[in-house]
């Protein structure tokens, strides 16, 4: 298609009776245009195939129309990354914003990809995973006033926009359901100490044991992060212990299938031997044992709500700062 045959504003403004300004501005998705409007010219302008020049916006606006996405590889274990992108790219379709994903690596420090996205304004907006209490990156872009939204929360004094799983929530009920089926001796396979939600977990699982007197450990060996093969072998060598964990809350689904694994290495079965309470994303927990205790995290629904929040900070930057507590589905058998 030559240039000169490509759809333009004044094409789309043409088809939906609109004046060329007002479709430039829904294509923007400016709040003060109509959802209804916003939508109409959203159909028209995909019906038609037009695609903005993003070199002449950012040159006019000082807009990249860009969101990027800070990813952790580990969270595409049984499909996190996959369902977060799946809720982030069906809320901004027809915002007008598109959506980058950086890769960010465990073992690389988490601030060089966000000062470089800030330095060289590559993004409007970022959305990060897995807080520290006091998160580098937060603390870097609330110091220079660049919009963000992280899932997790952190520990400082000014607010930001978050969404959040209620994790604290989950390990609470998950140690009081083990604790109900006769469990005494509950083990929580946590993630690393410098990750905000290992702290809610903790708080759930001790405010349990206050109310209960139930026994506890959480193993130093291994965390949520550590691979399957491992936590596997850890489970084996627990199983074979006399005073074992006859109960366990695991944040994932990898982690619960390791334990299941290494339990029946060592001859024993999960849901009669010993009990478990797992976190499931994918669904694959309740084909592969439709007897288990599982909590659904709606990761499709945490990405939707992070890119309303994300298109909420960028239309109104000072008013408020949106911030959403996801509550657990809890599917006990």
């Amino acid at each position: 298609m030559s240039t000169e045959d490509r759809p333009t504003l004044k094409t789309v403004a043409e088809l939906s009776g609109l004046a060329v300004a007002t479709v430039s501005r829904a294509l923007s998705n400016d709040p003060k245009i109509a959802e209804a409007t916003r939508k109409r010219v959203s159909e028209v302008a995909r019906s038609v195939g037009y695609e903005p020049d993003r070199a002449a916006r950012r040159l006019r606006t000082g807009k990249t129309m860009v969101i990027n996405l800070m990813l952790d590889p580990h969270f595409e274990i049984l499909g996190f990354g996959n369902a977060l992108l799946v809720g982030l790219t069906t809320t901004l379709e027809g915002s007008g914003y598109n959506l980058v994903v950086t890769p960010h690596f465990t073992d690389r420090e988490s601030l060089v990809p966000i000062r470089q996205i800030v330095t060289n304004r590559q993004a409007d907006g970022v959305i990060f995973t897995r807080t520290a209490p006091f998160d580098d990156r937060a603390r870097f872009l609330l110091e220079r006033g660049f919009p963000f939204v992280s899932h997790g929360r952190t520990e400082f004094t000014e607010p930001h926009p978050w969404v959040d799983f209620d994790n604290e929530d989950f390990a609470y009920r998950a140690a009081l359901r083990l604790v109900e089926k006769g469990c005494r001796r509950v083990c929580a396979i946590l993630p690393p100490e410098k990750l905000t939600f290992r702290q809610h977990l903790r708080y759930g699982l001790m405010r349990a044991v206050r109310e209960t007197g139930v026994g506890y450990f959480i193993p130093e060996s291994v965390t949520l992060d550590s691979k399957p093969e491992q936590i596997s072998d850890w489970a084996s060598g627990v199983a074979r212990e006399a005073d074992r964990p006859d109960g366990f809350i695991c944040p994932g689904e990898a982690s619960y299938l390791a334990v299941r694994n290494g339990f029946q290495q060592a001859g024993l079965r999960i849901g009669e031997d010993v009990h478990a309470v797992s976190k499931s994303i994918s669904g694959i927990l309740s084909l592969i044992d439709p007897t288990a205790d599982a909590v659904h995290e709606d990761v499709e629904e945490a990405g939707r709500l992070l890119a309303r929040h994300m298109l909420a900070v960028l239309a109104a930057p000072g008013d408020g700062v949106p911030q959403t507590l996801q509550e657990p589905d809890y599917q006990f058998v």
